[in-house]
């Protein structure tokens, strides 16, 4: 390594070591400067002295100089710590974990790839610098959802290895690495969705709970949010709002999902969604203004979708509508397809959206899985307008039923007038 390389290297150990202690002597700033074990200073040293450390090893080709320097710097550092936590009764081990992370990575960006050790520094401080936060999100938590995404996680990492990727039905239409691996697409969209309800529900309202309850069960929020328009008949518009903006959560989340596992069906969803999503945009951007701020504040009963039970029914509810839909296309031609989509859209559109654009790559047209999607959101969307009826009342019933007909409308005219592309 010339010279003008070794001292880039090294500014750059000496860049992440005040990176980080930037963060740390930000962290301590109103402590006193001899009660402190290590600030700016201290970390930017260290990141410079695993840069030096880094270039000796180079210098004397010998990875032992490394693991020498090292045990001397951590039992040194780990020794200062250890006298600080005594004095304040502070037995915090961050700083030293941050400090052996500070001399790693400036070695690393001396000895070995240098975007690696920057984008190490840069995770380790966001870490440093998101304590709060993740301590607030890990007391959130309950056993059962820290349980229920564990669970998944190892079927997942442990089961998708030995899972047969290629079909084992007589069909051809089954592929157990797949509808697993769509699986937990789905539930990781739902998961955010369910989260988002967790965190911001009760503090930002009736509208984030809406995006984020549409992320999650457009049709629980629906339901939820007719129930209290029951109880609040003051509130129906705002709360008319909040069903429509579920809804269109809702298309957003299919077009989404149904176009990234399969870019073939863009241009047949593009403007039926587009023009019938815009029109329930205009519909819930009237509403808002009509509503004029009401504070209610629903609370969402949506399950957990990382529990093992729904991530289960939704992959048995993928393999059903795809055999279901190959052998009514078998038998009775297009129309069997379009008709499984109207009987799965009246539960659910995840299922169809995920089994059609699957389906769409190599046993039906592109164009037919496209049209099974819309009439699925066609016929979910109607379901849930009778739901606000039947549920919230004429208030809420009649305000979501007009404006969905209204975007059910739109998007067939533009199915129509555009056609096949």
């Amino acid at each position: 390594m010339d010279t003008d390389a070794l001292l880039s290297r090294l500014a750059v150990s000496l860049s992440i070591g005040l990176l980080i202690g930037l963060e740390r002597g930000w962290r301590t700033r109103n402590e006193e400067d001899h009660l402190r074990a290590a600030g700016l200073r201290t970390f930017a040293l260290t990141g410079l002295t695993g840069g030096i450390t880094g270039a000796l090893a180079r210098q004397f080709d010998s990875g032992l100089v490394i693991g020498l320097v090292f045990l001397g710097f951590t039992a040194a550092f780990a020794s200062y710590h250890w006298l600080e936590a005594r004095a304040e009764r502070n037995y915090s081990a961050t700083s030293v974990v941050a400090g052996i992370a500070t001399f790693l990575l400036g070695t690393l960006a001396v000895v070995g790839d240098l975007a690696a050790a920057i984008a190490g520094a840069v995770a380790t401080v966001v870490l440093l610098a998101l304590r709060e936060p993740l301590h607030r999100w890990v007391a959130s938590l309950s056993w059962n959802e820290i349980r229920s995404g564990l669970t998944l996680l190892a079927m997942t990492f442990l089961m998708l290895p030995i899972l047969p990727n290629r079909p084992v039905d007589p069909w051809g239409t089954v592929n157990p690495y797949e509808i697993w691996l769509l699986t937990i697409l789905i539930a990781a969209v739902s998961f955010a969705g369910y989260v988002a309800v967790r965190v911001f529900g009760d503090r930002l309202g009736v509208l984030m709970t809406a995006i984020a309850g549409g992320l999650a069960s457009s049709t629980a929020t629906t339901l939820t949010l007719a129930r209290l328009a029951r109880r609040h008949p003051e509130s129906s518009t705002l709360l008319s709002c909040g069903v429509l903006l579920s809804g269109l959560t809702m298309i957003i989340r299919v077009a989404v999902v149904a176009t990234a596992l399969n870019p073939s069906l863009l241009p047949h969803l593009k403007w039926p969604l587009l023009i019938g999503g815009g029109m329930l945009a205009i519909g819930v951007g009237l509403l808002l203004l009509q509503s004029r701020g009401s504070s209610e504040q629903p609370e969402l009963m949506i399950t957990n979708p990382l529990e093992l039970a729904p991530a289960l029914k939704m992959g048995t509810l993928i393999t059903v509508v795809m055999v279901v839909s190959h052998l009514l296309q078998q038998s009775f031609g297009n129309a069997g397809v379009l008709v499984t989509a109207a009987a799965s859209g009246i539960a659910d559109v995840d299922a169809i959206s995920i089994s059609m654009a699957r389906l769409a790559s190599h046993s039906i047209e592109p164009g037919l899985a496209a049209d099974a999607i819309l009439i699925a959101v066609a016929m979910n969307t109607l379901v849930k307008a009778m739901m606000a009826a039947s549920v919230g009342g004429s208030r809420i019933g009649g305000r979501v039923g007009a404006l969905s007909v209204l975007g059910l409308a739109a998007g067939m005219a533009a199915s129509l007038y555009f056609g096949r592309p």
